[in-house]
């Protein structure tokens, strides 16, 4: 690897600082959409945190799940830590499955955010409604739980080409010299 001189190192901090600064306010005004109207909105903070943790190392990818996780408690009025604890491990399992298996490709963002956006809907459902065997509790599964999972599938969407902008300007690149590209042939 080549030595980077110390203008590339500050523009190299630069962009990582306004980066970091965009995932948190995309992540702040998802929580807010979250808070404000009606029940049936989409989760916006599932496919954020996604989007960052495949983009981004273990560490990054768990505090930031994590982060994310308090968030959606706070907002839908869940024990605290509970979906916290979810979106870490989903985070920390997206960023490896993208590591080891996966490409950067559309579909797999959108089928990883798919599964794991119904996964933490399932999961909220079985804990806080089925659980407690109400009258007619398939209904708000139906109803709520359904609706809201695919809102938040047609929202990672648009997340998706929103992170996907930022990473292309902002994202630090690699640089090669000539003899570390033949070494590594």
């Amino acid at each position: 690897m080549r030595l980077k001189t110390p203008r590339e190192k500050r523009i190299l901090y630069f962009k990582t600082t306004l980066r970091w600064l965009l995932y948190y306010f995309i992540i702040f005004s998802s929580f807010v959409i979250m808070t404000s109207g009606s029940w049936t909105k989409p989760v916006l903070l599932v496919p954020a945190a996604l989007l960052i943790a495949v983009n981004n190392d273990l560490m990054a990818s768990a505090y930031t799940g994590a982060f994310c996780g308090f968030l959606i408690d706070i907002a839908c009025g869940r024990l605290i830590g509970f979906n916290a604890v979810l979106l870490t491990v989903f985070c920390v399992a997206a960023t490896l499955v993208f590591e080891l298996y996966l490409r950067k490709k559309f579909i797999n963002y959108i089928v990883i955010i798919s599964a794991v956006s119904f996964l933490q809907c399932w999961l909220d459902y079985k804990f806080f409604y089925e659980i407690w065997g109400y009258a007619d509790v398939e209904r708000i599964f139906t109803a709520i739980t359904l609706k809201v999972w695919l809102y938040t599938v047609i929202s990672a969407v648009i997340l998706y080409f929103v992170f996907k902008i930022i990473n292309n300007l902002l994202m630090p690149k690699e640089h090669l010299t000539i003899e570390e590209v033949i070494r590594t042939s």
